[in-house]
């Protein structure tokens, strides 16, 4: 099995929808997915995401998509304000720059973190995440995934979301601490890509293999 992970479009967040820019990144974006083989379509709620999604949709033909409530995009802060304290990739940098070593277990009792609704939006992410997956055929023992699946057919997935929301899904698949993750992926850029591939064989245990990593190619010289 495969997830192809995509960002939305350049937002206008006030709205909750694409720009007119937007719209053109996700039509390039949904072009460049054709070559992805993907059979099913799941989004985040948000409607930056869900017209991204819609883009690709009529292009590819696909015309369910399904709506995954918990892959809205995180909130960061004390208040609950979605990026009111900032972002997390901002405040992972500036803890690197001071030496704070990003890869503990435990990243969640830094003061950065801790008490942070971000804390709480991940967290709920790691759970359902895991449930998702269940549903598609891949059940987690310990840190990694056991294929479920009745066959060895390759089976497709793209998930249209957004930078803090599929960065921590990544971090729950990978084993890789949020805010470090953050570092090495960065600010997801728009209309970005990144995919997993899982072993398909029935049985098997596998450690999902990082195909793309944030790849927007497709939007340079978009206007």
């Amino acid at each position: 099995m495969r997830i192809v992970l995509v960002r939305h479009g350049e937002p206008n967040y006030e709205k909750d929808c694409l720009t007119e820019l937007g719209k053109k990144h996700a039509k390039v974006a949904a072009q460049r997915l054709l070559e992805e083989g993907i059979e099913e379509i799941y989004s985040s709620p948000l409607g930056r995401a869900r017209e991204t999604a819609q883009a690709f949709s009529e292009a590819s033909g696909i015309k369910d998509i399904k709506i995954l409530d918990f892959m809205k995009e995180i909130r960061f802060g004390k208040f609950g304000a979605l990026y009111e304290s900032g972002n997390p990739w901002e405040v992972a940098y500036k803890m690197a720059q001071r030496g704070i070593d990003l890869q503990r277990v435990d990243w969640r009792d830094y003061p950065e973190f801790r008490d942070n609704a971000a804390v709480v939006d991940i967290d709920n992410i790691f759970v359902k995440a895991d449930e998702w997956l269940k549903e598609l055929g891949y059940e987690r023992e310990g840190s990694v995934y056991r294929c479920k699946r009745a066959d060895d057919s390759e089976h497709t997935v793209a998930l249209f979301s957004h930078g803090g929301s599929s960065t921590a899904l990544l971090s729950r698949i990978l084993n890789i601490p949020f805010p470090y993750l953050c570092i090495t992926l960065g600010n997801i850029l728009y209309t970005a890509v990144t995919s997993l591939r899982f072993d398909r064989r029935p049985g098997s245990l596998t450690v999902p293999m990082i195909e793309i990593a944030s790849d927007s190619r497709h939007i340079n010289g978009v206007e």
